[in-house]
């Protein structure tokens, strides 16, 4: 399976909703990546 790449624009973006309030359980969802992606991420 090939790997998904996200810009910098798209990382921005997930982070921002994340401190809108979104749960990051749903956030992850919606994007496609792991909980971990995601905290290496921020």
């Amino acid at each position: 399976m090939k790997r998904k790449r996200f810009s910098v624009e798209q990382i921005v973006a997930v982070l921002k909703q994340a401190e809108l309030g979104m749960p990051v359980a749903d956030l992850i969802r919606h994007v496609g990546i792991s909980e971990q992606t995601f905290y290496r991420w921020s």
